[in-house]
Parts: C-alpha cells; sequence; structure tokens
C-alpha cells in the first residue's frame, strides 16, 4: 500500500490555486478537467516531495461545503516558519495561530481548511512580531 494524496474541495479554484501555490508555495504538478463529470483537478505537492500530494476538486456546479472543521488539517515541516508566515501575510493570509514558540503556526485557505505549519527540526528561537502576535479566530 502507498499513500497517494489528499482530496480537499475548493468552491474557487483560482483563490485557491493562489493560496496553495503563490502563498504557500506547492507546485502543481498536474491538472485535468473533466467537462462531462462537471468538475476539474488540480495536484500540488512541497518541492521535491510529490509523495505527498494535495487534490483541489473544484465542481463546476456551486454547492454548500460547510465549515470544513471535522476535516482536522494538512501539515506541512518547513525550513523557516518565520520567514513562510512573512510570505503568508504578503498574500493576505490572516496567520491565525502565530509561531510564538518558533515552531508551530496555523493558517487557513479559502475554503476553510486548516493548514498547520511546522519548524523543521529544532525551533527557531522566539523573535518578533511573533512573540506578542495574538490567535485570530480558530485553526
Amino acid at each position: 500500500m502507498k499513500y497517494l494524496h489528499t482530496m480537499v474541495r475548493v468552491s474557487d479554484l483560482d483563490a485557491s490555486v493562489k493560496f496553495y501555490r503563490d502563498a504557500l508555495g506547492l507546485e502543481v504538478l498536474r491538472a485535468q478537467e473533466y467537462p462531462g463529470g462537471r468538475f476539474t483537478l488540480v495536484y500540488l505537492a512541497a518541492p521535491g516531495d510529490e509523495d505527498a500530494q494535495v487534490e483541489l476538486t473544484y465542481n463546476w456546479d456551486p454547492e454548500e461545503l460547510g465549515g470544513a472543521r471535522n476535516f482536522g488539517h494538512l501539515a506541512y515541516a518547513v525550513d523557516d516558519v518565520y520567514a513562510l508566515c512573512e510570505r503568508l501575510q504578503s498574500h493576505g493570509v490572516t496567520i491565525l495561530r502565530p509561531p510564538r514558540d518558533g515552531r508551530m503556526a496555523f493558517v487557513r485557505s479559502p475554503d476553510n481548511i486548516s493548514i498547520e505549519l511546522l519548524q523543521r527540526g529544532q525551533p527557531l528561537p522566539p523573535a518578533e512580531p511573533w512573540v506578542s502576535m495574538p490567535n485570530t479566530g480558530t485553526w
């Protein structure tokens, strides 16, 4: 048995690709439209790690996706949690749980999917503005 991917339904494909690719830094591996089924699939992965893919499923007909809290979260090990949080903020993403401990942060995708960012290796030394930044909402 081999892990293939996690599927996440999205309501706005362009906004979701911008979040996962441009803000979070994943790479689009492939995309395919299925006119007969009226949906589009986009597969993404962290650079150099195609074994852990995220499949964005966009159904062309409108649907209510709900709160997505029952999904849990996607988690990524990152080289510099502070730098990635700065990058996400520059793309308009709210840091819901800042990396005050230099180790862990949470953000949400445009469809409210929780994303956990974990510092690879040892935590970074505490630094501003993260140490003083409060939590926002839920993650």
